[in-house]
């Protein structure tokens, strides 16, 4: 047998379904795992396929053509490192390792020039879709040198979803471009979900039933609202629990787990002084979802108002929709705001309309509107907020009373809406000329002396005022 096209280090879910998915568009694809009972038991599961399984890292790597092209799928961290540390002293000049996981970027930023100056390549590469997505198309956000890139893409192009005929794929920037975008895809994400739990969790207390959340998320997938996501939420309604009869989202605990990445994405943006006020609340909300004891606890004794929700559930449904789709937006241009902002930092030159192109097809958040956030990139490059082209301000407005209806009456009922709510603060705040903030500078230069600049002087200018002292 010939050497093989490509080699896959980590053979989890994930990494069973990508090597699958290279294999059926040609290429034959060496594979290892740290425990060689799952390397055997893969490849005897699949004796059709081009697959060569190798019982210790020497014969993976001999197993590889030049340059050889290995993917790691390992637990972000220490793992990560240690499987580069075993690769090294088998590896030749010019041989590729791409970490598939979801690693934080600065890690990837620091392992590409440990192994350039080895003389070996390094590409930090998101991988979008789940498991689902690896097997039949994942959405791809690779980063590194572009020589390095240009030996993966036909690969990476033969393996990634494709709409319109284009693959959802392309080179994102240098260094740990790819990671970085991938992780603000995960921070999107977050906020994608807990706005469609908000949304549940408003319908629940208007008394809809499992079959009736069914049926309206399914006809939401059927209009502007059509994602992924909102998809597989119509799906999970209409589970039934074998033990119970009941619906299984009603046997499901209400805490949530997270593996790091939207925290990531909220360090990232206060350092770079970015508003992602939507993003935040998600991760917030699963932190508080974990504190089930203490929410317990606190139920029976802090007080609420009557949270029956009595509406007509028609009208009810339609503002929930404006609600939803214009919080949605927020969500999307915070993160985009955040890729712009650090893109000029790192001087990376990411394109907005070429990232929002490969999350159309393949990801997690992959959704209908992403075509219209592609087009306004495209047509304008400099676009400042996404709220800002007329396409997505055009729902702002016409979404903006509902939006605060659902608001106004969630908080009313004691129904925790945080990222709806954020997101509004967060139109709000930039719809408004002027903002309170002339107060918060007075107190500044009152306790600290630290000045401000006046409405009728030349920005840029600096002003003291000889406050009166306080005794207290």
């Amino acid at each position: 047998m010939s050497n093989s096209d490509f080699g896959l280090i980590g053979l989890a879910v994930m990494g069973q379904n990508l090597v699958l998915n290279v294999e059926s568009r040609g290429f034959q694809v060496s594979v290892y795992n740290r425990t060689t009972a799952v390397t055997d038991a893969f490849v005897a599961a699949h004796p059709e396929k081009r697959l060569v399984g190798a019982k210790t890292l020497e014969d993976f790597v001999q197993s590889l053509a030049a340059p050889r092209k290995i993917m790691i799928m390992v637990k972000a961290g220490a793992p990560v490192d240690a499987v580069i540390e075993a690769l090294i002293p088998l590896l030749e000049p010019d041989d590729i390792i791409i970490d598939g996981g979801n690693s934080l970027y600065t890690d990837t930023e620091r392992r590409d020039q440990w192994l350039s100056g080895l003389g070996l390549r390094f590409i930090g590469t998101g991988v979008s879709g789940g498991e689902e997505g690896a097997r039949k198309g994942p959405s791809i956000m690779p980063g590194g040198p572009a020589s390095t890139w240009e030996v993966m893409q036909p690969i990476f192009e033969a393996i990634a979803a494709k709409v319109d005929g284009e693959p959802c794929v392309y080179h994102i920037g240098p260094g740990g471009a790819g990671h970085f975008v991938k992780m603000i895809h995960n921070g999107i994400e977050y906020g994608d979900m807990q706005l469609i739990c908000e949304a549940y969790n408003i319908f629940k207390a208007a008394g809809f039933s499992a079959a009736e959340l069914a049926g309206v998320f399914d006809s939401w997938n059927h209009g502007e609202l059509e994602s992924y996501l909102i998809q597989i939420t119509a799906e999970i309604f209409k589970q039934t629990d074998p033990q119970t009869g009941a619906p299984v989202v009603e046997k499901i605990l209400d805490t949530a787990g997270q593996k790091g990445t939207g925290k990531w994405t909220i360090l990232s943006a206060v350092d770079n002084a970015v508003v992602i006020s939507t993003i935040n609340a998600a991760v917030e909300a699963r932190i508080l979802s974990s504190m089930k004891d203490q929410r317990l606890a606190a139920s029976s004794q802090l007080e609420g108002p009557d949270i029956t929700l009595t509406t007509d559930k028609a009208a009810l449904v339609q503002q929930v929709h404006a609600a939803l789709y214009a919080s949605k937006i927020i969500s999307y241009a915070q993160g985009l705001d955040l890729i712009t902002t650090m893109s000029r930092e790192k001087g990376w030159n990411l394109d907005l309309s070429k990232i929002a192109a490969i999350w159309r097809g393949g990801c997690i958040i992959r959704a209908r509107f992403l075509k219209h956030i592609t087009a306004a990139y495209r047509t304008n490059p400099a676009l400042g907020n996404l709220m800002l082209d007329p396409f997505f301000k055009n729902i702002l407005n016409r979404s903006q009373q509902d939006w605060r209806e659902v608001v106004a009456r969630a908080m009313l009922h004691g129904i925790p809406v945080p990222a709806f709510s954020a997101s509004l603060g967060y139109y709000d705040s930039y719809r408004s000329a002027v903002l309170p903030a002339n107060l918060l500078q007075a107190q500044r230069d009152f306790f600290g002396a630290h000045t401000y600049e006046r409405t009728d002087q030349p920005r840029g200018q600096f002003f003291h005022t000889d406050w009166p002292e306080v005794i207290g």
